[in-house]
């Protein structure tokens, strides 16, 4: 068998799956904790591990979203939250490096403060959480250490996904069943349909280009107000809908308010069309309607 030529880190999960269906065959994937078939069992906090699986793979091309992503967990269990989103980005940053991979990382728009809306691609960092502050320090480990690299910053990601916990398969669940779903009325953010975040990732993966990119959504949209255009277009009524104060969500991490990430300097590298949050969510329903 040939060896792949991508290996994608966390090829289980949300983000990681989409990937799967993008790159199909081409690529070999990881788990962690959920057995999936096909794909090969990696805990990038095992630097050893993390080693042996890149050596003997030797693919041209590492792609990472896998992360400790649950924002409230980090910041009560935080030496978990480094050992997966910092230990575990430099180890297998430094086995890219060795065999001379080129090196995708997933960081998010929590590295910044939120207190401005959409942040470029050069504005200065200012997290407010300890999911944010680490994924920080991975991305400044990647950029002094790597030559070949694109850190992909993303913000409000969303898909089909039966097990997941995404915010619209959420909503698409508690709206079928009438049940009150509280949302914040005071966070903004750029959501991103997965598909089309998987499909950009792997152009950025292939241009000529190092450095940071924002591979979202182009839609600067309030939380309630993107919760109200999924009810429409699912045809859901929106009453199931709570908006609620950030301050009344007994959140445990601080959220950047105006959130999100701008996507001008990326979309203008790709020939992908970045979608704007009505056409992501009426590419979901189509994809829904065809898994049903």
């Amino acid at each position: 068998m040939m060896r792949p030529d991508v290996l994608i880190v966390g090829a289980s999960g949300f983000v990681g799956g989409a990937l799967r269906r993008v790159y199909g065959e081409t690529a070999a994937g990881t788990y962690c904790r959920t057995a999936t078939p096909g794909l090969e069992r990696l805990d990038v906090r095992d630097a050893g591990a993390v080693d042996a699986l890149v050596d003997r793979l030797e693919p041209r091309l590492i792609i990472h979203p896998a992360a400790q992503p649950n924002v409230d967990r980090c910041e009560t269990e935080i030496d978990e939250s480094y050992q997966i989103n910092v230990t575990g980005t430099v180890n297998v940053a430094r086995a890219a490096r060795r065999v001379g991979a080129r090196y995708l990382y997933f960081s998010t728009d929590y590295v910044f403060n939120g207190e401005i809306g959409p942040a470029q691609v050069e504005s200065p960092p200012d997290p407010l959480s300890v999911y944010g502050r680490h994924k920080l320090e991975a991305e400044v480990f990647i950029q002094q250490n790597l030559d070949n690299y694109v850190i992909a910053r993303v913000c409000g990601v969303f898909g089909f996904h039966p097990q997941g916990k995404n915010f619209i398969m959420a909503l698409l669940d508690k709206g079928r069943r009438g049940e009150p779903m509280r949302v914040p009325c005071d966070q903004w953010g750029t959501p991103t349909y997965v598909d089309n975040l998987a499909d950009a990732v792997k152009e950025l993966a292939e241009l000529d280009f190092v450095g940071i990119a924002h591979p979202v959504g182009p839609d600067f949209l309030a939380r309630t107000d993107f919760a109200h255009l999924a009810a429409e277009i699912l045809e859901l009524d929106p009453s199931f809908l709570r908006p609620t104060p950030t301050r009344e969500l007994g959140q445990t991490a601080a959220r950047p308010v105006y959130g999100g990430v701008d996507n001008r300097s990326t979309q203008a590298l790709l020939r992908t069309r970045l979608l704007p949050a009505r056409d992501g969510l009426l590419a979901f329903k189509r994809r829904m309607e065809q898994c049903a």
